[in-house]
């Protein structure tokens, strides 16, 4: 959810006006909404270059993965590895638009954990292909656009450790 539809749902559950502080947030959110999209298309348009390379740089880190008895052992099972790198990646961007971690939480991160757990696959491994994809979505942006794109990386990154 948005700072706006928040501001705008908590404001009509007291019955009242937006309060100054509501409305100074609001007008940063409108404010910085070019920079986000910026980063939401760059990050969209370089998905298949950031997924590729992130998950060749965690396949030389992480050699396991790989392996026979790995998770992405295999064609097929390297394809499902750098298919989730790509869903995650989108999450990201759904979170840069909105300004706010909510879709990034609401979507693809209650559970994750577990649901990991259950299939066996080493979370650390998911965190790092974050990781790269981190290092090298944020290497194409300005460092302003970096610092902000970067913190929903790291968000994603907390949420598997």
């Amino acid at each position: 959810m948005s700072i706006v539809t928040k501001s705008i749902v908590n404001a009509d559950a007291e019955a009242r006006y937006l309060s100054p502080g509501e409305l100074d947030r609001i007008k940063a959110f409108v404010t910085s909404g070019e920079s986000r999209l910026r980063i939401a298309q760059t990050l969209t348009e370089s998905r298949e270059r950031i997924v590729k390379q992130a998950g060749d740089k965690l396949f030389q880190k992480r050699p396991d993965v790989v392996s026979p008895g790995g998770n992405a052992y295999g064609e097929e099972m390297t394809a499902t590895c750098l298919r989730d790198m790509d869903y995650y990646l989108r999450l990201i961007t759904y979170g840069v638009v909105a300004g706010d971690v909510t879709p990034i939480e609401e979507i693809g991160l209650v559970g994750v954990a577990e649901m990991y757990k259950s299939l066996g696959t080493d979370i650390g491994a998911v965190a790092q292909s974050v990781r790269e994809m981190k290092e090298i979505a944020t290497s194409m942006m300005s460092a302003e656009d970096a610092g902000e794109a970067g913190s929903y990386f790291d968000y994603v990154i907390g949420a598997m450790q």
